[in-house]
């Protein structure tokens, strides 16, 4: 008799031990799971917001080939010689390093709110080459990319006056929002032979 008690509770104790090591298991396979989920529903997100980045690089991209565009027509005509009188002044500061509204200071859609005070969709000071310009890409349907693009003296802060060169600012945006992503490209560019 003493045998068989022994023999049953060393059997007890197995399952015991064997419950114990599949929960253990579960809890694992369970965690491992829920970590799957949870990367796979990033996945698509992530996706998105490197789309989005890209389509507001390119949108940027595009607002300097405008400008380029332009800028290179009026040289060409002789509408312009030099950057003097072209460049964005206002809102006071904008091109002072040591001004809280330097342009470097702030983030890009804090400088278009800055630009559009009024918020009525156009820009409030002159200087801005284009506001909100909506960009379609080749191909493209969506309406939600725009480019702003300004330019900054870059001696402003101190040094000899130069006219001959400029900073070609360009910001694109690519969605609505609280969904609006940003790029920004800054570009020295001068003319040639003055």
């Amino acid at each position: 008799m003493n045998k068989r008690k022994s023999l049953s509770g060393q059997t007890g104790r197995r399952q015991g031990f064997t419950l114990i090591v599949v929960i253990l298991v579960l809890a694992f396979l369970l965690s491992v799971g829920v970590a799957l989920l949870s990367v796979t529903g990033t996945g698509p997100r992530l996706a998105d917001n490197v789309r989005m980045q890209e389509q507001a690089l390119n949108a940027a991209e595009a607002g300097f080939d405008s400008a380029w565009h332009n800028l290179g027509f009026a040289f060409e005509s002789g509408e312009f010689s030099n950057f003097d009188g072209l460049y964005l002044k206002d809102p006071t500061g904008i091109d002072l390093p040591d001004s809280e509204n330097y342009f470097r200071k702030m983030t890009d859609l804090e400088m278009l709110s800055l630009l559009d005070q009024d918020g009525d969709g156009t820009a409030d000071y002159p200087g801005v080459l284009f506001f909100k310009q909506t960009y379609l890409p080749v191909g493209g349907e969506s309406a939600q990319l725009r480019y702003t693009v300004f330019l900054i003296d870059d001696e402003a802060a101190g040094g000899p006056l130069d006219h001959s060169d400029v900073l070609l600012v360009c910001i694109g945006t690519s969605g609505t929002g609280s969904r609006t992503t940003t790029s920004r490209l800054e570009v020295l560019i001068g003319v040639e032979g003055t």
